[in-house]
């Protein structure tokens, strides 16, 4: 069975100084380097995904420093393709379906739990892909929230912490 983890939007807004710092985003950030770790390990594929905004300004806007993608996360997958969007649904609008060919299941991670982790998720579902959310790598604004949005998820998908999948 072919897997590829899906990380999602891990970025310099929303982490402290950005401008919108998510609940345990460093935590999360280190759990996710050591995932990529163990996915390619595994011989599992690791896709990125960059939110990027038109706008001149504001969250993710277009060349700035808050847009970019963290170094650690780019340092643990030198060589992964980086799929960049401009809505929560990573695949409305982006090649990452054509990157996903051939791929039997896909493990998402990232951020945001009530956003994009899961319009990327309902919709790659919708499409009769087979998902895991892998809750221990994403996060939300509140912890609060991220439990809920967990919750829902589990209601349409398998959602597994990284130490059950590697």
């Amino acid at each position: 069975m072919s897997r590829a983890l899906v990380i999602v939007d891990i970025q310099n807004d929303y982490f402290p100084g950005g401008a919108l710092p998510l609940w345990e985003a460093e935590a999360v950030e280190r759990r996710i380097v050591a995932a990529i770790a163990k996915a390619r390990q595994a011989g599992d594929a690791v896709v990125l995904i960059q939110h990027l905004s038109p706008a001149t300004s504001g969250l993710f806007a277009l060349d700035s420093p808050g847009s970019a993608l963290r170094p650690a996360i780019l340092a643990a997958a030198p060589d992964a393709p980086v799929v960049t969007k401009e809505v929560a649904d990573a695949f409305q609008g982006t090649t990452l379906a054509s990157r996903l060919d051939g791929v039997d299941e896909l493990l998402i991670g990232g951020m945001m739990t009530q956003n994009c982790i899961a319009f990327t998720t309902l919709a790659a579902l919708a499409a009769g892909r087979a998902v895991t959310v892998v809750g221990d790598l994403c996060t939300a604004p509140l912890e609060v929230v991220h439990r809920i949005a967990l919750n829902a998820l589990a209601s349409k998908t398998a959602v597994r912490n990284a130490a059950e999948l590697w």
